[in-house]
């Protein structure tokens, strides 16, 4: 038997029916299920399975899902969730019949409470059918994994392969045959494993694979799993009589209605409240009690037959109730040592209750989750108390599954039992299990004997909570923290479980300047530190330099510079990457990759963040470099994938992920992580701007501008600020573009404060060309190469290229066009790259015609690919000027600027002082357009512009 069974997980998993029979109703009903349908040749129909009464538009979902997956597009989820009894479990259960009959292999999991401390148990249950396989995973991920599930006891890092080696599992199994996930009592499932399983919906979708889960409306996965959200309800007057009436035929009518109203449409009162009546009240022969135990309360339908049982029954329930793992699962073996009668009678006894059954691996398995919450309501203290003090001796003595039963047994503060507690906590944050860690921190915190010693242990909870993707329970925790007296000895632990909840739950960063400069002074003095918070310097810089960066606050400049020398080079080099980069910045690229080359990946997993905001500062966080840490499943790791991925689709034009960067702002904001919520959202507002959707942009920015200025994250508002500009560049508004990013950066000036200032930059020089600053233009991009911009990034060096073509001299024009091109990697580049070649079009037009074409046609491919319409619209108009001989489409963009100004009544000096022109070049650009105009005269203007064009 394995460590822990794959389909049914514990001993008290929640009516969870064996996978052989199924019932067409919603709940755990006593007696015999019809047996599953032969299953039909893969790829062939599956035949008409019974309905679940009520429940026709999810099975229809449902069905939908399968079909999707089977043709190889695999959803990001669905969830089913309701209240306790709705008929969750019964939908699985027709699913998992409804997929074999498909040909599709059916892994299931479900959570139970006892194990939600216990790392990894719900993932272990979904991978254990596929065992056989991790043979042949490479030797990190397959001992990562092995070490995760509990089953090799050598230590291994888990946290950046177990979510690849689940992956991959799937992956080839999924290559053979389509794959269910099946997860049910998600509230209870670990956190570890419910991160890894929404890592692997999120990297599933062009696989044959489903997941389908089962939660209660306050679970966990609810608030932050991505997928389809399935509200299960209460089934209506006619489908809950269908169902009363298939379920108990034998009812009378009267007793029939009167359940109906009792009942409220629950599927599980609906098909228990009538297994308690005698058989002359279902009979109509004698009344029927006064009150049923309904709503809220369905764990008192229980309640007579758990009176009915023997003290050794009712025992041997609670033990059940109260456990929950294979190593402390209530077999018939374990029967003799929990009851002095017989064993088989006391089986017998339980079993003829309809409480619960042996499930096909030999363990008592309850009919509902209700009646485990019966079983242990109804029992007293002492009672609960002895049961755990037993399931605890059957474990190993610092098992933290053992640990959490000894505390349950406790009533009393306990220093060896919290000091035990503490260091199993410690023992599951080193494989990644920071979420679990906190809870029994939190509880080694509750039996702690001195007050210092339980503000220590509450510190390091919230701190793992943060890490662990539990940020609002940290918050509440160091809620509780800000009112107790610090020990000196964990002022800068706390210190940082501040800050992390002050920066990613309540986007609020006066804390980081406050707190971590003198954290990271105590530091220095101290002792280095080892465990979980052995790199707590490194961490609290960091935090440090996130402020910095999203406020521009000196304090926090101040800080980073007197504190570097107690950092790692890498650590460092983020802080160049950022800070200030027009004159930090220079060489970073290279030496992020030689530093990347010479790490080891188990050193790359432990600097991950790092690693990826320095890549993100300088445009590098390619996809290469995301998927070296997809297995990194703590979402504080998933969280900077998404934002740097977010970003890296945007500059790449991968703009059809724009949607998939507002589900992952969705699920931050689920999580708690509002920060980063914030921040994705900024990213999308990006694709917005760049396609010239202003509706939509206007909404993003009165979104989010007045969040970003309360929280003075100066970057996104000032980003926020050129998205504008470049939205008005996209619909011709170039005057509009100019004065917005002269405000943020001046011409021939490089802002000190403006992290990525090189978007701005290219777009500044874009806008003052347009609107006649062409010497504003030149000394911009004079300034950048004084700056020795190229040097920065791959991506700063296509920028400047760019720039340094955009204001070239006509005669030197063609050899920067093609010294831009030439820019190694240029072309990944794609919305600027076909900005550059539209311009380049433009340019060439009245030179070399055929040559525009070819450049404004991949300009225009490109355009449209992006759905970037105002760009798209601007490279056909410029087409359909080549195969014109007159009228304005002819003019060159200057031209037909000054023409218009013209036709509004300026005179020749009026339009110079616009646009920094003399009066002479005024009047020589209106001499070569009136002719291409047809007219002679500047009265004509208005006229020319207006009418249609010589040949039209």
């Amino acid at each position: 038997m394995p460590p822990r069974v794959a389909r049914a997980g514990a001993a008290l998993s929640d009516d969870h029916r064996p996978a052989a029979p199924t019932t067409p109703d919603h709940t755990a009903p006593d007696g015999p299920a019809p047996a599953v349908p032969a299953q039909a040749p893969p790829g062939q129909p599956a035949p008409d399975r019974t309905a679940l009464t009520g429940r026709a538009p999810e099975q229809a979902l449902l069905r939908r899902v399968l079909q999707a997956a089977r043709a190889g597009r695999g959803g990001t989820g669905t969830l089913l969730q309701g209240d306790a009894g709705i008929g969750k479990t019964a939908l699985l259960d027709w699913a998992d019949g409804e997929a074999r009959t498909l040909g599709f292999t059916v892994l299931r999991a479900v959570g139970a409470e006892a194990e939600a401390e216990v790392a990894f148990g719900a993932l272990h249950q979904v991978l254990w059918p596929l065992r056989d396989r991790m043979r042949a995973l490479p030797e990190p991920q397959r001992r990562a994994l092995a070490f995760a599930l509990g089953e090799a006891t050598e230590p291994a890092r888990v946290g950046f392969l177990v979510g690849a080696a689940a992956l991959a599992l799937l992956a080839g199994e999924a290559r053979m045959r389509p794959v269910l996930v099946l997860l049910d009592d998600l509230q209870w499932v670990d956190p570890s494993s419910a991160e890894v399983f929404a890592f692997l919906q999120r990297r599933t979708s062009e696989m044959p694979l489903a997941f389908v889960g089962a939660t209660r409306p306050e679970g966990p996965m609810v608030e932050g799993g991505p997928g389809t959200v399935v509200e299960l309800t209460a089934l209506d007057g006619p489908d809950a009589r269908t169902l009363l009436r298939t379920r108990h035929p034998q009812l009378a009518v009267t007793t029939a209605d009167r359940i109906l109203q009792e009942a409220s449409g629950n599927p599980l009162a609906l098909v228990e409240l009538p297994a308690h009546l005698h058989p002359d009240q279902a009979r109509g022969v004698m009344p029927l009690p006064g009150r049923f135990p309904l709503g809220r309360r369905l764990e008192r339908l229980f309640a007579p037959r758990l009176d009915q049982l023997s003290e050794a029954a009712t025992q041997v329930l609670l033990h059940a109730a109260l456990g929950g793992t294979a190593a402390t699962a209530v077999t018939p073996d374990r029967l003799h040592d929990l009851v002095p009668r017989s064993a088989a009678d006391v089986l017998d006894e339980i079993e003829t209750s309809g409480l619960a059954h042996l499930d096909p691996d030999g363990r008592l398995s309850f009919r509902h989750p209700l009646v485990r919450g019966a079983v242990v309501a109804r029992a007293s203290g002492p009672e609960r108390r002895a049961a755990h003090r037993r399931l605890a001796a059957a474990l190993p003595y610092d098992d933290p599954r053992a640990l959490g039963h000894q505390a349950d047994a406790t009533r009393l503060p306990d220093a060896d039992l919290a000091r035990r507690l503490q260091e199993a906590a410690g023992r599951l944050a080193l494989r990644g299990g920071d979420a679990e860690g906190a809870l029994l921190l939190h509880r080694a915190a509750a039996l702690s004997t001195g007050a210092e010693d339980r503000t220590r242990r509450l510190i390091w909870a919230a701190v793992m909570a943060a890490r662990g993707g539990r940020l609002p329970y940290a918050a509440k925790l160091v809620d509780e923290l800000r009112r107790t007296p610090v020990p000196d000895d964990s002022a800068p632990l706390y210190a940082y479980a501040v800050v992390y909840v002050d920066q990613s739950h309540h986007v609020d960063f006066e804390s980081s300047f406050s707190l971590l400069p003198q954290a990271l002074a105590a530091l220095s003095r101290a002792e280095p530190c080892a465990g979980p918070f052995g790199d707590l310097a490194e961490q609290m810089y960091f935090k440090l330099l996130l402020a910095t960066v999203y406020t521009s606050d000196p304090r926090g400049r101040a800080a980073l510079l007197a504190h570097r020398d107690q950092v790692s080079p890498l650590a460092d080099l983020c802080r160049r990457a950022w800070s200030d980069p027009a004159r930090t910045a220079h060489g970073t690229g290279a030496e992020l990759r030689a530093m990347g080359a010479t790490m080891s990946q188990e050193q790359q997993a432990g600097a991950a963040w790092l690693l990826l905001w320095t890549a993100s500062a300088l445009d590098m966080a390619d996809a290469s470099l995301r998927r070296r840490f997809l297995g990194q499943h703590a979402y504080a790791t998933q969280g900077s994938i998404a934002k740097a991925g977010a970003y890296q689709d945007y500059l790449h034009g991968n703009w059809d992920r724009a949607e998939a960067c507002l589900r992952e702002a969705e699920a931050a904001e689920a999580l708690g992580y509002h920060c980063n919520a914030l921040l994705l959202r900024h990213h999308h507002a990006h694709f917005l701007a760049g396609r010239g959707d202003e509706e939509g942009l206007l909404a993003a920015d009165r979104a989010l501008r007045p969040l970003a200025a309360r929280a003075r994250m100066k970057f996104v508002v000032d980003h926020l600020t050129h998205l504008r500009a470049l939205a008005a560049l996209a619909h011709g508004r170039d005057e509009e573009a100019y004065a917005i990013l002269s405000g943020l950066t001046p011409p021939g000036a490089l802002p000190a404060d403006l992290p990525r200032f090189h978007l701005p930059f290219f777009d500044f020089v874009d806008a003052a060309l347009r609107t006649g600053r062409t010497a504003q233009a030149r000394a911009h991009v004079a300034a950048a190469d004084a700056a020795r911009m190229g040097d920065i990034s791959p991506h700063h060096a296509f920028l400047l290229a760019a720039a340094r073509a955009l204001a070239a001299a006509d005669e030197d024009a063609d050899a920067l066009y093609a010294a831009a091109y030439a820019v190694p990697g240029a072309d990944q580049w794609a919305f600027e790259l076909a900005r550059l070649r539209l311009a380049h079009g433009a340019r060439l037009r009245d030179r070399r015609r055929a040559q525009a074409r070819e450049t404004l046609e991949r300009a225009l491919s490109t355009f449209r690919t992006l759905r970037a319409r105002p760009w798209a619209e601007r490279a056909e108009r410029e087409l359909r000027a080549l195969t014109r001989t007159g009228g304005p489409a002819s003019l060159t963009a200057q031209e037909l600027r000054i023409a218009r100004l013209a036709a509004d009544g300026l005179t020749n000096k009026e339009i110079g002082a616009r646009l920094s022109l003399s009066p002479r070049t005024v009047g020589g650009h209106l001499a070569k357009a009136f002719p291409k105009l047809g007219i002679a005269s500047r009265a004509a203007v208005a006229r020319a512009l207006d009418g249609p064009s010589p040949g039209e």
